[in-house]
């Protein structure tokens, strides 16, 4: 008996420390995030300033762009995110492309081969730094059908109406100062037979707990982040014109499904997909996800 512990002991002991550590890490991590909390709270306790509504917040963005992929790249491997943008993108986005509110270009790899050209708009030239990396690895056949362009997702002037085949954001619209005003211009640069693909996260409308977690650490992740994570996807969409005539939701009510029947005079329709992801980690519920494609009509 002795003989077989002490065959066993330095397994027990590689064992006991990994255990320690990531016990050491994770109080870390949570202990960490409570300091944060409070001395945001602190800072927004009077409500004279916030972070959310700060002019300023998204030049958070400028000092998070070299970390940002290692920093949700993890989390979003974990819970299916690209398995999401690869399933909008293949099935959905072709000919000539705008992705606005493009960041680091987490949807490069994504774009099928029925995407003639894909341009790529940010305000943040630090993030699209980021982004031109990603372009300046793929196969000089694939490298020149993607630019990028700093620029404002709220004022496309540069671009004609309906011009754009398919027009794409995906976790975007919790980065604008008015996500309404963006969606319009996303639907005028949009030829009448084109696509809007949007893959977004916002608040819950069936799961309480989900929406009370984000408004709690909304000020929190807005001064982090540069992100307003829990705005209200449904109310965002129906100010923008974008209408629907059906909506079921999955995952805690964060992953929609929007359609449209064919005789419907509606704006728009809208389709899902709802694979499994477990939202099974604290982290997991800041990216709570809504896939929705949205395809106006012709007038």
């Amino acid at each position: 008996m002795t003989s077989k512990l002490a065959s066993k002991g330095p397994l027990i002991i590689a064992s006991s420390c990994v255990y320690v550590t990531a016990c050491y890490i994770g109080y870390s991590a949570i202990q960490r995030n409570k300091e944060d909390y409070d001395e945001t709270c602190k800072v927004v306790a009077d409500g004279k300033f916030s972070f959310i509504t700060n002019p300023k917040r998204n030049e958070q963005y400028q000092n998070v762009a070299k970390s940002f992929d290692d920093e949700i790249g993890r989390d979003e491997f974990v819970m299916g995110i690209n398995m999401l943008r690869r399933s909008l993108l293949y099935f959905h986005a072709k000919g000539t492309v705008l992705e606005v509110g493009a960041g680091t270009g987490r949807n490069i790899g994504f774009y099928p081969t029925s995407c003639d050209r894909v341009l790529m708009v940010d305000a943040s030239d630090k993030m699209l730094g980021e982004a031109r990396k990603k372009i300046m690895d793929l196969s000089t056949e694939h490298a020149p059908n993607f630019a990028c362009s700093v620029g404002d997702s709220s004022n496309l002037e540069d671009f004609p109406n309906q011009c754009f085949d398919t027009v794409v954001d995906t976790f975007g619209l919790c980065s604008y100062d008015d996500p309404v005003v963006v969606l319009r211009e996303m639907k005028r640069v949009c030829k009448p037979e084109g696509k809007i693909l949007l893959l977004e996260h916002g608040r819950s409308k069936t799961w309480n707990f989900i929406t009370n977690h984000l408004d709690k650490n909304a000020e929190r992740h807005a001064k982090n982040w540069g992100c307003v994570w829990n705005r209200d996807l449904d109310k965002i969409l129906e100010q923008s014109g974008l209408k629907v005539d059906t909506l079921n939701t999955w995952h805690f009510g964060t992953t929609y499904y929007i359609g449209k029947d064919s005789d419907a005079d509606t704006d728009a329709y809208a389709y899902a997909y709802a694979p499994p992801i477990l939202y099974a980690t604290n982290h997991a519920l800041n990216q709570n996800c809504s896939i929705l494609y949205i395809e106006p009509l012709c007038r």
